[in-house]
């Protein structure tokens, strides 16, 4: 993994590029923790990068490419997102194909566990996966989908340092390091695919970004955010981190990806990204 020190680069366009830059370096060097930002209106004419190429633990923002993969997979009519699954808690570590299964305690939302034993939709799957972050659900689909399917999308749209080996809770692959990784570059790459309607199509578009608009967590970017504008968005979080990964709707709209690693306090991180988010919304009347 490279080392925060040795990577930062740090690139902004714009009139206010240099002073945006020195206050979000200001309230990162304050926190403590490692943090990578990656800004970026859609347009192109403003960006903000700080240790856009730093690796960090994916967390559940690496749900994002698996939607991607489910909804390429429908416009290719492979599957049907209205088709039905079979919902079973039992999943095969990528170390030794050993089954291992989930438990409600652990997982942020408890909703799809409720149908063991029966069925549900891959949109519904797809729903509690990004909206509510359900661990269950995103194992569920990488295993219908296939990590390395969902990766090669992921690397054709030109977001290679997102890297998605497996699903969650594979203690096997954890212990061995085989981790879900992302740099902020990946990220906001992926987000800005979608919100230009170039992931898939402009239809698929749309309707991945309704599905991101519906995030319960909204602690962290849209905290920053005046009340009223549009937010699609996906947050991770593991045990000090704190990501965020989002598609702004402002006057000017733009993406915006803030990861935190190395702070022990939720809250505090997620101040810390909310700080963060605030200072790029208010970037030309400060």
């Amino acid at each position: 993994m490279m080392s925060i020190a040795l990577a930062l680069t740090i690139i902004a366009a714009g009139p206010e590029g240099p002073a945006l830059r020195g206050r979000v370096e200001s309230v990162i060097a304050k926190s403590g923790a490692d943090v990578a930002v990656a800004f970026r209106t859609l347009d192109g004419r403003e960006a903000l990068l700080i240790n856009p190429d730093v690796e960090f633990h994916a967390a559940s923002t690496m749900k994002v490419p698996v939607m991607i993969e489910l909804f390429r997979r429908a416009k290719a009519g492979s599957l049907r997102l209205e088709e039905r699954v079979p919902i079973t808690n039992e999943f095969h570590s990528i170390v030794d194909g050993s089954p291992f299964a989930l438990s409600p305690g652990d997982d942020s939302d408890a909703g799809v566990y409720a149908h063991v034993g029966d069925t549900m939709s891959y949109r519904e799957l797809c729903e509690a996966m990004i909206t509510v972050s359900s661990n269950f659900a995103a194992n569920i689909l990488i295993e219908h989908l296939g990590a390395k399917a969902i990766q090669r999308t992921t690397d054709d749209l030109g977001a290679s340092g997102m890297h998605v080996l497996r699903g969650v809770e594979d203690t096997k692959a954890f212990d061995k390091g085989l981790n879900n990784t992302t740099t902020a570059r990946a990220l906001m790459t992926l987000m800005e695919k979608i919100a230009s309607g170039q992931a898939i199509d402009t239809a698929s578009s749309k309707e991945m970004i309704a599905i991101l608009e519906r995030q319960h967590f909204a602690s962290r970017i849209p905290a920053g955010l005046p009340p009223g504008i549009r937010v699609a968005h996906k947050t991770g979080e593991i045990t000090k981190i704190q990501h965020d990964a989002a598609i702004v709707f402002a006057d000017r709209p733009y993406v915006l990806v803030v990861l935190i690693r190395g702070l022990q306090d939720e809250k505090q991180g997620s101040a810390l990204a909310a700080e963060i988010s605030r200072l790029v919304f208010h970037r030309s009347a400060q």
